[in-house]
């Protein structure tokens, strides 16, 4: 079928730096650097395209599965089509954003004026990240890089970029595990070096999935789970798995040996925490150093109902998951489109379980950040208690940090 010059409606996942952009599709898993990637679904296996390209158009997933994230965190739009109209788009497309369409064939676009997004009221800033280079990209941004506090990165983001796979690794021996950890310190390492005075580095530790952990092992067994979303991931798995203590162990060696006091920049924090229970099983299971401060992120209504136990056990610092979140409090899978109307980040319900967070925190004096996305940034603002910061994607945050005249 000719598809020239056939517009194409779509909806989009995730935004980029540019309303209108032009370029040549890549059906291929190979990276093709400025590319519009074509895939049916994004998987962990397409990593090295996805980052490579300039935008990617798709034929399923969610607003906020992990590979989405990746791509708003790197500014890559993602637009998400019937799966019938993949077969048109070949050769030159042109997207644009705003109306989330595709034209294929040559095009000469105008470019709309985008809206000037605002720092009011944004608190110290948490930029989530998925590679050394965003820490680059923010602290470009001029004066206002200052208000980004502490930057995040997820640690299986880190392993895709050094194309390891944690689960072969902690099931090999002694050897295979600290070459993991400090594969991993190293990789910190030059983040830390890139850090402005002030800044911090949070790592949430690996929170690999079943059905992700499947697209990036070889050898070690994976646990087929019917629903991977709701099993053994995040704080369960840490606490059945004494060899990633051991990695873990090795990856704080080894940014004490490299860094020395500057270690100290680099903070950890559990992903998919339930309750004080868990939270203190796991802070015993990882044996970490007297002091050592641990963070936690909360995802789960009974995460919301424990914040003030959670406070209470020691927790250094909440972060609120609203991506999954949504998806526990609405039954609203992120990653499946055929629910996407479900998937509501403005949901009273899940307004409710934020403000249940942010208040307990605080009467606590716990450190609390709520994640937003760039446009749900103003109602939040509008509709939540003062959390101490917001978290957000890279090139999200990237253009409310750029001074007015370099938004040209």
């Amino acid at each position: 079928m000719n598809g020239n010059g056939r517009r194409i409606l779509g909806i989009l996942l995730a935004g980029g730096t540019e309303s209108v952009l032009q370029g040549t599709c890549n059906r291929t898993r190979s990276p093709r650097e400025g590319t519009i990637l074509v895939a049916p679904s994004l998987e962990a296996g397409l990593y090295d395209a996805i980052v490579a390209a300039r935008a990617v158009v798709c034929g399923s997933g969610g607003l906020t599965g992990h590979m989405q994230s990746l791509c708003r965190g790197r500014g890559i739009p993602v637009l998400r089509v019937d799966e019938a109209d993949l077969a048109d788009l070949v050769g030159e497309v042109t997207l644009y954003l705003e109306s989330a369409s595709i034209v294929v064939g040559p095009e000469t676009p105008s470019e709309p004026e985008a809206d000037s997004p605002t720092l009011d009221d944004l608190g110290s800033a948490c930029a989530v990240i998925a590679d050394l280079q965003d820490i680059t990209t923010i602290n470009s941004c001029g004066p206002n890089a200052a208000r980004v506090e502490s930057f995040f990165i997820r640690e299986e983001f880190l392993c895709l970029a050094l194309s390891l796979s944690p689960l072969d690794a902690m099931a090999g021996g002694p050897a295979d595990i600290t070459a993991y950890g400090q594969a991993i310190a190293e990789r910190l390492c030059g983040f830390v070096e890139a850090l402005l005075p002030g800044q911090r580095l949070v790592l949430r530790m690996l929170d690999l999935r079943s059905d992700h952990a499947a697209d990036v092992t070889e050898t070690a067994p994976v646990a087929v789970e019917p629903n991977p979303e709701m099993g053994m991931h995040g704080a369960r798995w840490l606490l059945g798995s004494v060899a990633y203590r051991e990695a873990l162990h090795a990856v704080l060696a080894t940014l004490r040996k490299r860094l020395g006091d500057d270690a100290d920049r680099v903070q950890l924090s559990v992903p998919f925490v339930s309750d004080e229970t868990e939270f203190a099983q796991l802070r015993a299971h990882l044996d970490l150093p007297d002091g050592a401060p641990l963070s936690a992120f909360i995802e789960t209504p009974s995460a919301v109902h424990a914040t003030s136990a959670m406070c209470a056990a020691g927790v250094s610092e909440l972060f609120v998951g609203i991506k999954d979140l949504v998806q526990f409090y609405l039954a609203a899978d992120r990653g499946n489109h055929l629910v996407a109307d479900s998937y509501r980040t403005r949901h009273p319900a899940v307004l409710d379980g934020v403000r249940r967070v942010v208040e307990s925190a605080r009467a606590a004096g716990t450190p609390v950040r709520v994640f937003s996305l760039a446009s749900d940034l103003d109602h939040y603002l509008k509709n939540l208690p003062t959390p101490d910061g917001y978290m957000m994607c890279t090139a999200e945050l990237q253009q409310m940090l750029l001074p007015p005249p370099s938004r040209t």
